[in-house]
């Protein structure tokens, strides 16, 4: 391998859901691969140059980050804040299961909210971006529909064609 340094793809990496063994240089690659640039409101950014100029970045194994913050603990974060704000658990309309707000729920609202805003095709592929997919299936199912907006649809579907006919 030209151009890459020996001691780069001679360490092996084994990825742990699958035990699969990768190099290191492959495994730096994939985890490019998965940063992506992401919109920031002007007052989310002003706070953020505010943290920056206090001294907040760390450096850790040679990376500048802005947090040091590992997912348990964003969790952690996460599930405080919503008991502080007294949000209530969430229930799983279709299986009633009740759940903790999480990391994941407030995406997974996120993205139910952006679609239920913008269900088009451009819609889709911007939320596809901003979460990260890899596919776009895996965007387009967070367009459930709901039971109302399905009857609405149908309905709409023979009200147009009577009125096209004229009837």
């Amino acid at each position: 391998m030209q151009g890459v340094p020996t001691e780069a793809w001679q360490k092996p990496f084994v990825l742990p859901k699958c035990g699969s063994r990768i190099t290191t240089a492959q495994a730096e690659q994939q985890e490019r691969r998965r940063q992506r640039i992401l919109p920031l409101d002007n007052g989310t950014l002003g706070m953020l140059k505010e943290y920056v100029e206090r001294g907040g970045p760390i450096r850790r194994n040679g990376k500048r980050l802005i947090f040091a913050v590992n997912r348990h603990r964003g969790w952690q974060i996460v599930k405080q804040c919503a008991e502080k704000a007294r949000l209530p658990k969430l229930v799983n309309p279709e299986t009633g299961k009740i759940h903790n707000v999480s990391p994941h729920r407030l995406r997974d609202s996120f993205a139910i909210h952006a679609v239920k805003l913008d269900d088009s095709g451009d819609g889709l592929r911007l939320l596809q971006e901003q979460l990260g997919h890899g596919s776009f299936n895996t965007t387009a199912k967070y367009r459930k529909v709901a039971g109302d907006e399905l009857r609405d649809w149908y309905d709409s579907l023979w009200t147009q064609e009577v009125s096209r006919r004229g009837h």
